[in-house]
């Protein structure tokens, strides 16, 4: 039986940082395609306190997350257990996109790595209530470790490279809602650290 919460309690934090990945759910406000986006790197997300969590968003196939959160803030983040716990954790809010010269990236900035090549931005969301379920249908699997293949092409990119995935690859969701804007900065013109 599911059971329902106001915040992220000290009890669903501590299921939240065992965990290797999550899943982010979000949809535009009329008609097109929901989204879901399994998200992996542990160094990337964090619950930041009762009512906050955050992601790095790092250059994928797509822009749906971003351009949906534009026109629709609504946003589930789903963590399921796949060891002998069975859980599953959703996050229900609002979510915004924070762009790395946003003067709020910098604020957020301390709780990740940015190390990683592909970095586009940063998702928070406003956490305005949670869910633990059981999970007991969810599949016993066993971690071999993080995939490197994303970090290892991204890379490899070049700065023109970069440029043409702002320009054509992300610029719209696959609906045609608008996704990056043409003066979204490069992963190889954002900050690593900030003083």
């Amino acid at each position: 039986m599911a059971t329902y919460y106001e915040e992220i309690t000290p009890k669903l934090l501590k299921f939240i940082e065992r965990q290797n990945m999550f899943f982010v759910a979000t949809a535009p406000a009329g008609d097109g395609r929901v989204n879901v986006s399994p998200k992996g790197y542990v160094d990337t997300f964090k619950a930041l306190d009762a009512h906050t969590f955050a992601y790095l968003e790092l250059f994928g196939s797509g822009i749906e997350t971003k351009a949906h959160l534009r026109e629709n803030p609504r946003i589930t983040i789903m963590f399921c257990s796949f060891d002998r716990e069975s859980n599953i954790v959703r996050l229900y809010g609002t979510g915004r996109y924070v762009r790395p010269d946003d003067p709020e990236f910098r604020d957020f900035a301390p709780h990740f790595n940015l190390e990683h090549p592909g970095l586009r931005g940063l998702v928070v969301v406003d956490v305005e209530s949670t869910q633990s379920s059981c999970g007991y249908a969810v599949p016993y699997m066993e971690l071999k470790g993080e995939r490197p293949v994303l970090d290892t092409m991204h890379g490899r990119r070049a700065p023109e490279e970069w440029a043409q995935r702002v320009a054509e690859v992300n610029d719209k969701s696959i609906d045609g809602l608008p996704g990056l804007e043409p003066d979204h900065p490069l992963p190889t013109e954002v900050p690593r650290t900030y003083a």
